[in-house]
């Protein structure tokens, strides 16, 4: 099974059904190149003075550089883009109310830089999640093209309905090439990595990943997008990182310094002077 290639402008329904069927998928042309030039330099900084990983897995000679909330107002944009972001909430519905953001990452590959091993992102949390529930929806954005030689993602398509214990042959193996601006779609389920980068140049992509309200994030959004900085942006952005209950009751805090008697149980948007659903600021 090879990887689809979607056209731009292709549907949030079209999206799901394709990545159901095949567990990952590549919509071309999504940036255009001015906002992608523009993205890259208010990045770059941050990249350039992002240490490489400390093991194989994270890469030796890999920079992922993450708080791309507070530090990235274009990557905010991209976040809350109307199609993935309507993906990824039709994706995930059968199995949460809510969704929240996962990951917000960028991965550039240096030269010489060896492949990922093959995984799926789910391990963030074990094997403890039974196959029937799809806990990820992510995507990577292409910032410089993905090419055969520079470490364009590699991915199994299909994988994300296979056991656990299954491996991949090399023919089952693509790689996710595809232009500047454009984006690699991929489910939490199926099997994926990094490639080697075997040319002179970086490769880099943004890696915006979202999950079932009801989990834990991988990349703490609290302490990446802390409330000082949280209570500035839009309310969407800010139910997204997780400021506002998941499910009924998951979420609320108590503030340790009050003094005056007053409610204990605190839906999270009061931290931001917002109101929650349903309530008012004098509850």
């Amino acid at each position: 099974m090879a990887l689809t290639v979607l056209p731009p402008g292709s549907t949030a329904r079209v999206i799901v059904e394709e990545l159901k069927r095949s567990g990952a998928l590549i919509i071309e042309d999504v940036l255009p190149q001015d906002r992608l030039q523009s993205l890259v330099s208010e990045l770059r900084p941050f990249i350039d003075r992002t240490p490489a990983g400390h093991d194989d897995f994270l890469g030796r000679m890999t920079k992922r550089t993450g708080a791309l909330v507070a530090r990235s107002p274009q990557c905010r944009d991209l976040i809350l883009h109307d199609t993935l972001l309507g993906a990824a909430r039709e994706f995930l519905s059968p199995y949460t109310q809510k969704i929240i953001l996962h990951l917000t990452q960028t991965i550039e590959i240096g030269p010489g830089g060896p492949a990922q091993p093959i995984h799926r992102d789910r391990y963030a949390w074990g094997t403890y999640l039974p196959t029937s529930i799809e806990p990820q929806f992510n995507t990577i954005w292409a910032l410089t093209d993905f090419t055969e030689e520079n470490g364009a993602t590699r991915c199994v398509p299909g994988s994300h309905l296979w056991d656990w214990d299954q491996k991949a042959n090399k023919d089952q193996i693509f790689k996710a090439t595809m232009r500047a601006g454009s984006v690699f779609v991929y489910s939490g389920s199926v099997l994926h990595s990094g490639g080697a980068n075997v040319s002179s140049d970086p490769r880099l992509g943004l890696n915006l990943t979202y999950c079932l309200g009801w989990l834990r994030q991988e990349e703490n959004q609290y302490l990446s997008c802390p409330p000082d900085i949280a209570r500035t942006l839009q309310p969407e952005l800010q139910d997204l990182l997780g400021y506002t209950q998941a499910e009924y009751a998951l979420g609320y805090y108590s503030d340790p310094y009050s003094e005056t008697g007053g409610r204990e149980i605190l839906p999270p948007e009061r931290i931001l002077g917002r109101k929650a659903p349903r309530e008012t600021l004098s509850d």
